[in-house]
C-alpha cells in the first residue's frame, strides 16, 4: 500500500479506503482544537449517548448530521469545537448490572469502549481528547459542587412531597419522566407516594426561563411552545371564599378569569388540600369522601389532569360564599384538581369552562351565566339570549358583556379583568397574583448508579453539607444490588456511617443519589476543559467557546434536558462562572429513523427484510407462513424486531454510504423512513463518483484551453446551492440532490464535448465536486483528493466560492413534462416571462409529437425550471 492512497488503482473499497483515512485522521491530530483568539469559533454540539452497547440507524443519523455541520464550518474557516462522550450513570446500567451479576461500572465501561470503537468508524470529526464520562469520580465531584453552590444560595433543598413512584424501579420520578401515567423507562404505572425529597429551586427561574424563550430565534418554534407550556405562566387573581360555618376560615382561589367570579356556583378542592379534614369534622358521608381522595391519590397526576380524562368528584358536605354575590356555594373535591398548580382550589363556574359545564351536568349544580354573546353559539339564538338551562356547552368566549355581575355589569370580559382585579384588592378579599405550571425539580433517586448528594445527617447540627476539601463523595464499589427495597447504599455501613465535620459526632450520610439529567445539564461546559481539577471548567474557555452555536438532537428532550441546562446555565452565570444566559445558540431536533413494518397474527411485528412472497403472490411470515399484512411506519425498536444494525452496513457498503442515505432519504428535522433500495443507490452514486474521478485523475488536460461557460456555470451553481443549503437551513437532502445532479451534468458535458476538451472547466468541477462531497463522505473524498495528486488533506482546503459572472446566463434550460413524466426541453431566453415560456413548450416538436392533437388540461410553470402539460 503507498503512503499517500488508500488502495491501488481499481473499484471502489471502502473497507480498504476508511479504515487507511481514520487511522491517518488520529495518528495527525486532525480534529484537536484549542482555543485562538485570532479566529473566530464554532461550537458544534450533538447531544451524547447513553452507552447502552451498540449504537442504532438514529445514533447515525444523529451524529452524522453534526458531523457534516462540524467539517463545513471547519472549512469555511471557523475554529470548530465538536466533542463527544457519554451520558453515562442511570437505571439501565444498574438493572443490566442485576441481571448480569457485573458491577454497573464493568458494564459501562465496555460499553463506552464498543461504542467509540463503533462511532470511530464512522469517521466522526471527534476532539476525543475532549471526552467526559459522568460516571466517572472527576466529573461527578462537580455535580455535589454545583449541589453545594446551590444549597449555600437555597436553591437546592429538601421537604416531604408527595413524589412519582414507580415501583419497579423503586425510584421517583420527575413530572417529565412519567408519559401517559407510566415510568418513562420501563413503563410501568406510577404511584402517588409522600417521601422526604431534594429539590434544586427551577421556579426561582420561572419568569426568565419563560421570556428567554423569546429570545431563542434559533430554536424551532414546537420546542419553544412545549417549553412556554410546560412553565406555564397564568396571570390571574387570588380570592378568599369563606366558610360558610365556620368564621374567619376561607378557601383561597386562583384563576385567570375574575370577569367570571358571579358566575361561580361551586368550589373544588384538590384531594390533597390540607382543609378537607376539618372540613369533614362531624360529616355523615366522611368515610365516603376519604375513600375518593385515597382512591384519587393513588392515580397519576398526569392521567387524572389530562384533557380527555374523565372529572370525578364527591361533595363535602360543606359550603363556602361567593364573595361576590355572598351566596352559599357547595365545595367539592375533584380529582382534575392538583395541590401543586395555584392554591389546589379552585372556582368553578360551568357557564364559561368546558370542564366545569360537564362536571356541572354530571352532578346537577346549577349552572348561572354571566356573560353574554353577540351570537351564543351553545344555545343558537339570537342575540344576549344564552340562557343556562339551554346550554349544551360552556360559552368560553372573552367576547362579549357581563350579565348579572352587580356594578361590574355591561363590560366587555376584558375590562371586567382589571376592575374587578382593583374592586378585590381595594375590599382586601384578595391580591393580584402570577402563578407557574412549572414545578421545583426533584433531585433525589433511591438507586445506586448516580450522583451521591453531598449531605450529612447529624443529631447534632442537623443537615450538614460535607465541606468542599472531601469532594468528591464516591460510590462505593461493593455493594450488593437487587433492585429491591429502596436505595442500596443504606447496605454499606461504611458509606453511610461517617462522623460529623463540625462537631466530630457520628452521622449519617444521604444515600438519595442525584436524579442524572444534572449529569447532562451542564457537560457542554465539561468538554471545554475536561482535565481540569481545580474547577468544573476554566473560565477563559468558557469565555471563548459558550454559548453552543449549534446543538443537535431529538424532540423527546424539549422540556427535560433542554429546559434543565438552560436553568443549570443561569445559576452557573450567577455564580460568576459564565457570561451567557443561554447554553444554545441554535437547536437542531433530528426526526426518528423508521421503518414500514409487517404483523403476523402468531408473530407479530416482522421487518421488510424478514418477510418472504412478493408484492404480487402476497407477503408471509417466514416462521409459520401466514400472511404478513403491512402495517404502519414505526419507530425503528427492538422491541418491534425492525432494528437495521449498522455494523452489518457499514461492513456491506461502507461508511459514506451510511452517512450519504441518512443524509439523503429526508430532511433533518423530518422522521427517516428506511429504505433498502435507498442505501444501495447512496452506493451507487459514491461508485459513479469513483469512476469519474479516478478516471480524470491520469488524465493529461490541456493548458490554456478555452473555458467551457456551460459547464463552468453548473459548477458555481452547484456550490451556491450546496452552500445555501449548509449556512440557512442544513438541508442536507437537497445539497446532496444537487451533488447528484452536478455529477450528471459533467458526465453530461463529458458526453457532449469529448475528452478532447479535457481542459480548466472540467478541472474545475471534478475539483469541486470532491471538496463540496466532503463534509458528507469524508473518506472518498479524502481519497479521490489524493489521487487528483493534491498534497494535504481535503478538509484543509477552503470551501469554494461562487462567482456571479459565473452564474450569468443569457439562455436557461426548461424541462417539459407531460403528466410529470420527462418528455423534452428547450433553451429560451433568460428574461423569457410565463407567457413566452409556456408558448414555446407547446411549440416544441417532441411535444407536439406526444399531445397528437390534445389540449392541454392545464399547464403548469415552475419558475426557470420546468413546465409540466397536464393533458
Amino acid at each position: 500500500m503507498k503512503e499517500t492512497t488508500a488502495q491501488q488503482p481499481g473499484t471502489y473499497n471502502p473497507q480498504s479506503i476508511e479504515p487507511f483515512w481514520q487511522q491517518r485522521w488520529e495518528a495527525g491530530n486532525a480534529f484537536r482544537v484549542a482555543e485562538d483568539p485570532k479566529r473566530s469559533k464554532y461550537y458544534c454540539l450533538v447531544m451524547f449517548p447513553y452507552p447502552s452497547g451498540r449504537i442504532h440507524m438514529g445514533h447515525v443519523r444523529n451524529y452524522v448530521i453534526g458531523d457534516v455541520v462540524a467539517r463545513y464550518k471547519s472549512m469555511r474557516g471557523l475554529n470548530v469545537l465538536h466533542p463527544m462522550g457519554w451520558d453515562a450513570f442511570g437505571l439501565p446500567a444498574e438493572n443490566a448490572a442485576i441481571e448480569r451479576g457485573v458491577h454497573p461500572s464493568h458494564w459501562t465501561d465496555e460499553n463506552m469502549l464498543y461504542m467509540r470503537t463503533q462511532l470511530r468508524r464512522l469517521g466522526l470529526s471527534y476532539d476525543w481528547e475532549r471526552e467526559v464520562a459522568t460516571c466517572k469520580p472527576d466529573y461527578y465531584k462537580w455535580n455535589q459542587w454545583f449541589f453545594l453552590k446551590m444549597h449555600e444560595r437555597g436553591l437546592a433543598y429538601k421537604k416531604m412531597s408527595a413524589v412519582n413512584w414507580c415501583p419497579s424501579c423503586e425510584t421517583v420520578l420527575a413530572n417529565e419522566q412519567v408519559i401517559d401515567g407510566a415510568c418513562w423507562r420501563c413503563d410501568s404505572a406510577v404511584v402517588q407516594k409522600e417521601l422526604s425529597q431534594w429539590f434544586f429551586k427551577i421556579t426561582a427561574y420561572a419568569e426568565e426561563l419563560l421570556s428567554g424563550c423569546d429570545r431563542l430565534s434559533g430554536w424551532p418554534e414546537r420546542v419553544l411552545t412545549m417549553q412556554r407550556n410546560w412553565i406555564g405562566k397564568s396571570v390571574g387573581v387570588e380570592a378568599d371564599f369563606p366558610l360558610a360555618d365556620q368564621k374567619n376560615q376561607a378557601i383561597r382561589i386562583f384563576t385567570t378569569r375574575q370577569d367570571t367570579l358571579f358566575g361561580a356556583t361551586f368550589v373544588t378542592l384538590a384531594p390533597e388540600h390540607p382543609i378537607v379534614e376539618e372540613l369533614l369534622k362531624g360529616r355523615k358521608n366522611a368515610s365516603e369522601v376519604r375513600n375518593f381522595i385515597e382512591r384519587t391519590k393513588k392515580q397519576d397526576k398526569t392521567v387524572r389532569t389530562a384533557e380527555g380524562a374523565e372529572k370525578e368528584g364527591i361533595f363535602t358536605g360543606a359550603y363556602a360564599v361567593n364573595p361576590m354575590t355572598k351566596e352559599r356555594i357547595p365545595i367539592w373535591i375533584g380529582n382534575f384538581v392538583l395541590m401543586e398548580y395555584g392554591t389546589g382550589a379552585i372556582m368553578c363556574v360551568p357557564a364559561h369552562d368546558q370542564r366545569d359545564f360537564e362536571f356541572a351536568k354530571k352532578y346537577r349544580i346549577p349552572i348561572r351565566v354571566v356573560i353574554q354573546s353577540a351570537s351564543p353559539p351553545a344555545a343558537g339564538g339570537p342575540e344576549g339570549t344564552l340562557q343556562s338551562e339551554e346550554l349544551t356547552a360552556a360559552y368560553v368566549e372573552e367576547t362579549g358583556k357581563l350579565v348579572d355581575s352587580g356594578k361590574f355589569s355591561g363590560l366587555s370580559p376584558h375590562e371586567a379583568l382589571e376592575k374587578i382585579a382593583v374592586f378585590i384588592e381595594s375590599e382586601k378579599l384578595g391580591a393580584r397574583k402570577v402563578n407557574y405550571k412549572l414545578r421545583d425539580w426533584g433531585i433525589s433517586r433511591q438507586r445506586y448508579w448516580g450522583t451521591p448528594i453531598p449531605i450529612l445527617y447529624c443529631d447534632k447540627c442537623g443537615t450538614v453539607p460535607v465541606p468542599y476539601d472531601d469532594l468528591p463523595v464516591t460510590l462505593p464499589q461493593d455493594v450488593p444490588l437487587t433492585g429491591k427495597g429502596g436505595s442500596p447504599l443504606l447496605e454499606d455501613k461504611t458509606f453511610l456511617n461517617v462522623k460529623c465535620p463540625r462537631c466530630k459526632s457520628p452521622a449519617r450520610r444521604e444515600t438519595d443519589t442525584m436524579d442524572t439529567f444534572v449529569d447532562s445539564s451542564w457537560y457542554f461546559l465539561r468538554y471545554l476543559s475536561p482535565g481540569l481539577n481545580t474547577a468544573p471548567f476554566d473560565m477563559k474557555s468558557a469565555a471563548y467557546w459558550m454559548p453552543v452555536d449549534q446543538y443537535i438532537g431529538g424532540i423527546e428532550h424539549a422540556v427535560l434536558h433542554l429546559l434543565y441546562a438552560r436553568f443549570f446555565t443561569k445559576v452557573v452565570r450567577d455564580l460568576g462562572l459564565v457570561k451567557t444566559n443561554e447554553p444554545f445558540t441554535n437547536l437542531l431536533t433530528q426526526g426518528m429513523v423508521c421503518m414500514e413494518t409487517y404483523r403476523c397474527e402468531e408473530h407479530r411485528w416482522l421487518f421488510p427484510g424478514e418477510v418472504i412472497g412478493s408484492e404480487k403472490d402476497g407477503w408471509r411470515c417466514p416462521h409459520c407462513s401466514r400472511p404478513a399484512m403491512r402495517g404502519r411506519v414505526e419507530k425503528m425498536s427492538k422491541s418491534k424486531k425492525n432494528i437495521v444494525d449498522p455494523e452489518q452496513l457499514i461492513a456491506t457498503y461502507g461508511a459514506d454510504t451510511a452517512r450519504l442515505f441518512s443524509l439523503f432519504a429526508a430532511p433533518p428535522e423530518k422522521d427517516l423512513e428506511w429504505n433498502d433500495a435507498g442505501v444501495e443507490g447512496a452506493s451507487r452514486f459514491l461508485n459513479r463518483v469513483w469512476r469519474l474521478v479516478t478516471s480524470h485523475a491520469g488524465s493529461q488536460t490541456a493548458t490554456g484551453t478555452e473555458w467551457t461557460a456551460a459547464l463552468r456555470r453548473v459548477t458555481h451553481r452547484t456550490i451556491k446551492k450546496v452552500t445555501e443549503d449548509l449556512d440557512k437551513s442544513f438541508q442536507f437532502n437537497t445539497a446532496v440532490a444537487a451533488l447528484m445532479e452536478f455529477y450528471n451534468a459533467i458526465t453530461d458535458w463529458e458526453r457532449e464535448v469529448g475528452a478532447a476538451q479535457n481542459g480548466e472547466a472540467l478541472d474545475e468541477a471534478i475539483r469541486t465536486l470532491v471538496i463540496l462531497l466532503s463534509p458528507f463522505a469524508p473518506h472518498i473524498a479524502e481519497e479521490l483528493w489524493k489521487r487528483l495528486g493534491h498534497a494535504g488533506s481535503v478538509f484543509m482546503q477552503p470551501w469554494p466560492r461562487w462567482t456571479e459572472a459565473a452564474l450569468a446566463t443569457d439562455e436557461i434550460t426548461i424541462v417539459i413534462q407531460i403528466n410529470g413524466k420527462l418528455r423534452s426541453q428547450i433553451r429560451v431566453p433568460a428574461d423569457s416571462d410565463e407567457k413566452e415560456i409556456q408558448s414555446s413548450a407547446l411549440a416544441d416538436s417532441k411535444i407536439r409529437e406526444w399531445l397528437k392533437g390534445q389540449s392541454p388540461k392545464k399547464v403548469i410553470y415552475v419558475k426557470g425550471r420546468l413546465v409540466n402539460i397536464v393533458v
